[in-house]
This record gives structure tokens, C-alpha cells and sequence, in this order.
């Protein structure tokens, strides 16, 4: 299978993981949203020092994966182009902050040092988190849980059919690959004098399949809302799930956890 299949098939498997039958997947996008979004707040919330701080945060991501049968190595996985520029954010740090903040034996960790690595736990914990709401949520029930806070149709609208035409240019793309292979057997990819007419064949296919979707939706009478949405009415697990999770958030976000169970062992 080529890149392009690959990167189809990929995009379906999501799909099909959303579709699952956990306790995540059932709870109310609604609530995996809140509960998400404040996740996100309190971990960016954190002093950019309080790298012991932080660590407790990992154990909600790490425990609804398992609640949700999602491999925690999946988030990784499908996330591997965006997780190096994550983890650039704060590379800088240790060339411009050198003022000593521990000591372990012999060897000194400065304020950049310390910085940089909460400024990527920062990151890789909101993609965990980021991750596992799309991993247990159908696209149409999160754009219909954005609606629900009042996000702006225009902005719901662009997320969804960003989302689905990936899909479809994906297509579009690896069928116009197979014609030019057939006509040209043996060239290792595309050359260079090709990609002109190939880019405009592109945006020609690209805006007829753009045409037949706004047909169809206007045909399905589509407004911005998400009524065909497969949303079941909250139930009190999702009320429970949301006030639990806050509380667990509030919890690591304004006691020390991590010194106090240090404290506690010695």
C-alpha cells in the first residue's frame, strides 16, 4: 500500500475507533468536550517551573485511554508529524534562562532546562487529551457540542468539512497517482514538468466535488446545525464524569500531590 492509502486507511480507522462502544464513547460529546477544554486550561495553567507539579496531570489521559480500550502508543502513532514541533516549543528555553534551579548530585538543572521540559509536557498533554476526544467522538457530535456552547456556525461548518474533505482530496489524489502511473509504468514518481497540470487537474476535480457537496447539503436543507447528529440526551454518568474530572483537575492544579507523596514515602 502507498503513502496515500495509507493516510486513507488511517483516516478511516478513526472512524471506526469513534464508533466504539466504551463508557467514553458512550458519554455526551458534550461533557468530553467540557471536560476536555478544562483539562487543556489547567495544565497551561501550571508555572512554567512546577514540572513536579504537572506530572500528576498525566494520570487522567493515561487512565481514560484505558477506560476508553484506545493504546495509549495509538495517540503517538497518529500524531508523529505534529509531536516534534510540539516538542520545539520550548528548545530555546535553556540557551536564554541559565539561573540554577536544582541540584541532583553533581549535575545542575537551570530555569531552561526546567522550563523546556514543562513546556512539553504542556504540549504532549493537551495532544493526549486533544486526541482521545476526537478518538471517542463521532466529527458530527463534536460539531454539534461546539454548537451547544455557541461556538459560530460558520466556524463549527469549517471544522467539519475541513475534516471530511481531507478524505476526499485524499482520493482524488491517489486515483489521478494510479492514472499517471498507468501512463507512465516504471517512473518513480511524478516528474517535475507534470506538476503544473497535475496541481490544476487537482483543483479542477477539487471544486466538482466541492459543487456536489454543497448540492447535497442544500438538498439535506443544512443550516449550520447538526440536528442528524447521533447525540443521545446526557445521562448522569456524563454529569458525574464532568464534576469528577474538574474536581480531580482542581485537585493536582492547586495541591502539590507530587511533594506530598514524596513526603509521605520518606
Amino acid at each position: 500500500m502507498d503513502k496515500l492509502g495509507k493516510a486513507q486507511s488511517e483516516l478511516l480507522e478513526m472512524d471506526e475507533i469513534a464508533s466504539g462502544k466504551s463508557f467514553v464513547h458512550r458519554l455526551h460529546p458534550l461533557a468530553k468536550l467540557v471536560v476536555t477544554i478544562v483539562y487543556i486550561i489547567f495544565v497551561v495553567s501550571f508555572d512554567k517551573y512546577n514540572f513536579t507539579g504537572l506530572v500528576p496531570m498525566v494520570l487522567f489521559p493515561v487512565f481514560i485511554y484505558q477506560l476508553a480500550g484506545v493504546p495509549v502508543s495509538l495517540c503517538f502513532k497518529k500524531l508523529r508529524y505534529v509531536l516534534p514541533l510540539v516538542l520545539a516549543v520550548g528548545i530555546v528555553n535553556p540557551f536564554f534562562d541559565n539561573v540554577p534551579m536544582l541540584h541532583l548530585g553533581n549535575m545542575v538543572i537551570t530555569g531552561g532546562v526546567l522550563s523546556m521540559l514543562t513546556l512539553m509536557l504542556k504540549g504532549v498533554l493537551s495532544i493526549m487529551a486533544s486526541f482521545i476526544l476526537v478518538a471517542t467522538t463521532k466529527i458530527d457530535a463534536i460539531c454539534a457540542a461546539l454548537r451547544k456552547i455557541h461556538v459560530p456556525d460558520i466556524i463549527v461548518t469549517l471544522i467539519l468539512l475541513t475534516y471530511r474533505y481531507v478524505g476526499v482530496m485524499i482520493s482524488e489524489v491517489s486515483i489521478m497517482n494510479n492514472a499517471y502511473k498507468l501512463r507512465a509504468p516504471g517512473q518513480k514518481g511524478i516528474h517535475f514538468s507534470a506538476w503544473g497540470s497535475f496541481l490544476g487537474q487537482l483543483f479542477l476535480r477539487s471544486m466538482d466535488r466541492a459543487e456536489e457537496l454543497y448540492s447535497s447539503m442544500q438538498l439535506r436543507a443544512f443550516k449550520g446545525e447538526f440536528y442528524y447528529a447521533d447525540v443521545h440526551p446526557a445521562t448522569i454518568s456524563s454529569y458525574v464524569y464532568v464534576v469528577v474530572s474538574i474536581l480531580f483537575f482542581a485537585l493536582f492544579r492547586f495541591v502539590d500531590v507530587s511533594n506530598l507523596f514524596g513526603s509521605l514515602i520518606i
